[in-house]
């Protein structure tokens, strides 16, 4: 085996304390998707966007990578492949953990973009309404974050991957966000072996070959310490 490739969702970030996206309770239960993760939804109010990605943005400074990440950054050191991890989360707690090259496909909370010339920069931790561009100086800063209905980032370079993976690993997903609920059937059609590690089933689980099911703090670590023990 020379390649592993990893999707990682908000389930590896919860015991962080960081609430995924169907937690009842925590930030994202008081909006509407509508309202604070869509283009139609920041062009409608932008304070209210602006407000929200602060608070997340501040949260996520103060959480500290758990077990799990420091699992699949061990993974990244010491497997004799290539290991690739690619992430639907924007905490930026693989990179605390020690991971790197990361593919955030929805973008980071540490970054803010340009609506107007696409220029990227590093967001302050409190980003105004009207916000000028550093680059083209209009005031269209907005959260480097993808939003429902807007292309998720370094699609190629993922596809790519999946098509010469000996191994897809699918850690804390929900399997009900596309495109990469599909990423199994891409990586099972490539003849890659596939694998979920969940706290609970996820919504495209009958595609994995092998399931193991609870806490990502546990299950992660047991894998990564199975995995490299074959490969020793």
């Amino acid at each position: 085996m020379e390649k592993i490739v990893i999707l990682t969702g908000a389930g590896i970030s919860a015991e962080s304390g960081l609430g995924t996206f169907r937690d009842e309770g925590g930030l994202w239960a008081q909006h509407r998707v509508e309202d604070v993760a869509t283009p139609e939804g920041f062009a409608r109010d932008p304070a209210l966007v602006q407000a929200f990605y602060n608070a997340r943005r501040a949260q996520a400074a103060q959480a500290t990578p758990n077990a799990a990440h420091e699992a699949l950054a061990r993974l990244q050191r010491e497997f004799p492949g290539e290991v690739v991890i690619v992430t639907q989360n924007v905490d930026g707690l693989h990179e605390k953990g020690g991971a790197r090259d990361v593919l955030h496909m929805h973008g980071a909370l540490d970054g803010a973009l340009c609506a107007s010339c696409g220029h990227r920069w590093p967001a302050p931790m409190q980003m105004a309404v009207a916000e000028p561009c550093p680059a083209c100086h209009r005031p269209t800063a907005r959260p480097d974050i993808v939003w429902f209905g807007e292309m998720p980032y370094y699609m190629d370079q993922i596809f790519d991957h999946l098509m010469t993976a000996d191994l897809f690993a699918a850690i804390g997903t929900s399997g009900q966000v596309y495109p990469a609920a599909g990423f199994v059937q891409e990586a099972t059609a490539a003849g890659a072996r596939t694998v979920e590690l969940n706290l609970e089933p996820s919504a495209v689980v009958s595609q994995f070959e092998e399931t193991r099911f609870g806490p990502a703090s546990q299950t992660v670590p047991a894998w990564v310490s199975d995995l490299l023990a074959a490969t020793a």
